[in-house]
């Protein structure tokens, strides 16, 4: 994958990721539109909310983080071990920042 190619993927996911962040940090049905018998939803809604919001924010830095090595000419290479990240893995995650057995060290610490 070419740098251009690279660029425009991310910053799709960029664009993606602020649209879905703008979502969640709306509040599109207000607590007083709700019955009082879905007061235990409201508070499953606004956890499950919370999760994706965190999740979209940290998937916004990864995405940040990639044009940055983008930038500086190191993206693609592994930030453990400085080797090269799989092509495929970088096709199906263009933010990766480790190769597949790094990555997996760093999960298997967890």
């Amino acid at each position: 994958m070419n740098d251009a190619t690279t660029r425009m993927r991310l910053e799709s996911m960029l664009s993606e990721l602020d649209r879905s962040i703008g979502v969640l940090r709306g509040d599109p049905l207000a607590v007083w539109d709700r019955s009082p018998a879905d007061g235990g939803s409201v508070l499953t809604d606004a956890d499950r909310n919370r999760a994706m919001l965190e999740a979209a924010t940290q998937q916004r830095r990864s995405v940040l983080e990639a044009l940055k090595r983008l930038d500086e000419g190191l993206y693609g290479l592994c930030a453990d071990c400085g080797g090269p990240v799989p092509e495929g893995r970088l096709e199906a995650r263009p933010e990766a920042t480790r190769c597949v057995q790094c990555q997996s060290r760093r999960e298997r610490r967890r």
